[in-house]
């Protein structure tokens, strides 16, 4: 597919638009109406954005202040408030109007000086692993038509890859950032637990595993939206990131392609891991075979908590979500989750104390290894409707299971975890690669991928 955006403020990432509005080469109002045109002109054949606030991010543009990313454009995913704005977490049981007042992360999100152009898609309240809410309708892979852009942020990351934006804002409970950056070709950081501003209400959840982030197309523009988001909000239990802008130390890296009980990934997935892990040993680091880090017990107590969310909000919608919820909205896989916990309701105990020992237990994989080292997702981006409100939930669960078995291990640890478009399937769709590393240590996964972006450069979409 050629590129969507081919105009030059379109193909920049986003700490050079910066550059160009700081130098007066153009004006914020400028890049900004060029993001709206290019968002005009794209997002009919993506269906990316919820709510467009182009008057909104105009108004803005023209009393733009400072920050790392003063007058860059960006897009807000519609799992946070924005004030003005409906806000409706990719479900029908919510109302169309708008919120009083953003979410402090939001706040944190716009300090930088990004400046909004509207909501972007995602799956109910972000359950599933694509981007194919009834509410909206699906949202499209910008590589290829028909194909999901993963989820739940697959807005964000359609509307990235395609060019409209530099970088969007996207979160991750379950691997949400990860995974829509994998099948899109982006870079995609879940940081540590506590690093950005948190979701509210998520310290009423037994395991935190709610982070916010965002996703880019160069591993720079991560880099310097960590570090300006730390001056913002500093977590004194958490190293400091500071700025990232090279390659590291040699690492001791551990690298594994199974899923457990001797079940590999998707043979495609497998052979970018086996090419990566190569790429990493012929650079100096050591590279070592591990096993999986989970079992099969390990996604049965983690599918228990996931399903925990959805029958608190089809429970207690109007006292969580919105005074006006209306369950007979939820889709049926919000639905079927909820059902799930009700009757396993009994073992939700002990999988609670399992998964805070599991992320404890977790920790000691890096007394020996620095990082590890797996696919982001166990296949290429899949085709719509595989995981689709439209399939049954037994066998849209049986799929996403399979689809993604890596990611939730990080929700639940809190470690960081970053998803680079290192490698690419047989049919030319981006596959991700997953890197971990110990609690706080986002600088050893920033110095990493900015030697593999120098060693492997990815193609992108908007270039």
């Amino acid at each position: 597919m050629s590129a969507f955006c081919d105009d030059v403020l379109g193909t920049a990432d986003a700490v050079e638009v910066a550059r160009r509005i700081r130098s007066g080469e153009v004006r914020a109002s400028e890049a900004v109406e060029a993001a709206i045109a290019r968002a005009e002109r794209v997002n009919p054949s993506l269906n990316a954005l919820a709510t467009p606030l182009f008057e909104s991010a105009r108004e803005r543009a023209r009393r733009a202040g400072g920050g790392a990313f003063a007058g860059v454009p960006s897009f807000i995913k519609d799992t946070d408030p924005v004030a003005g704005s409906p806000y409706l977490f990719g479900s029908r049981g919510l109302p169309r109007e708008p919120a009083a007042k953003s979410s402090p992360f939001v706040e944190q999100f716009l300090s930088l000086g990004l400046i909004n152009l509207g909501k972007t898609t995602l799956s109910e309240f972000g359950l599933t692993g694509t981007t194919e809410a009834v509410v909206y309708g699906r949202t499209h892979n910008p590589w290829k038509r028909g194909f999901s852009p993963g989820g739940s942020s697959g807005g964000s990351a359609a509307l990235v890859a395609a060019g409209v934006v530099p970088i969007a804002h996207a979160n991750d409970g379950g691997g949400s950032t990860r995974i829509p950056a994998s099948c899109c070709g982006l870079v995609g950081l879940k940081p540590s637990r506590g690093r950005l501003v948190e979701f509210e209400g998520t310290r009423l959840m037994p395991v935190r595993l709610q982070h916010q982030g965002m996703v880019s197309r160069s591993v720079r523009d991560t880099a310097v939206f960590y570090h300006a988001a730390e001056q913002a909000h500093r977590n004194p239990k958490l190293p400091e990131i500071g700025l990232v802008t090279r390659p590291g130390r040699r690492l001791r890296i551990g690298v594994y392609s199974g899923m457990g009980a001797g079940e590999p990934a998707h043979p495609d997935c497998v052979a970018g891991v086996t090419e990566i892990a190569e790429l990493c040993q012929g650079l100096g680091h050591v590279v070592e075979e591990v096993a999986p880090p989970f079992d099969e017990d390990f996604h049965e107590d983690f599918l228990l908590l996931w399903s925990m969310m959805a029958f608190a909000i089809a429970q207690f919608g109007r006292q969580l979500v919105h005074p006006e919820f209306d369950r007979n909205g939820l889709e049926d896989f919000t639905e079927g989750l909820a059902r799930h916990f009700r009757a396993n309701i009994t073992k939700a105990p002990g999988a609670i104390r399992r998964l805070r020992s599991f992320g404890r237990r977790h920790g000691e994989h890096f007394y020996t290894y620095d990082v590890l080292m797996c696919p982001t997702m166990a296949t290429p981006p899949p085709e719509h409707g595989y995981i689709g409100p439209e399939v049954p939930f037994e066998t849209a669960l049986e799929r996403m299971r399979w689809m993604v078995p890596f990611t939730p291990v990080q929700n639940v640890s809190g470690e960081p975890a970053l998803s680079l478009p290192l490698a690419t399937s047989r049919d030319g769709l981006p596959i991700g690669i997953q890197f971990v590393s110990k609690m706080g240590a986002e600088r050893t996964l920033l110095e990493l991928a900015f030697e593999l972006e120098e060693a492997s450069p990815w193609r992108t979409l908007a270039r």
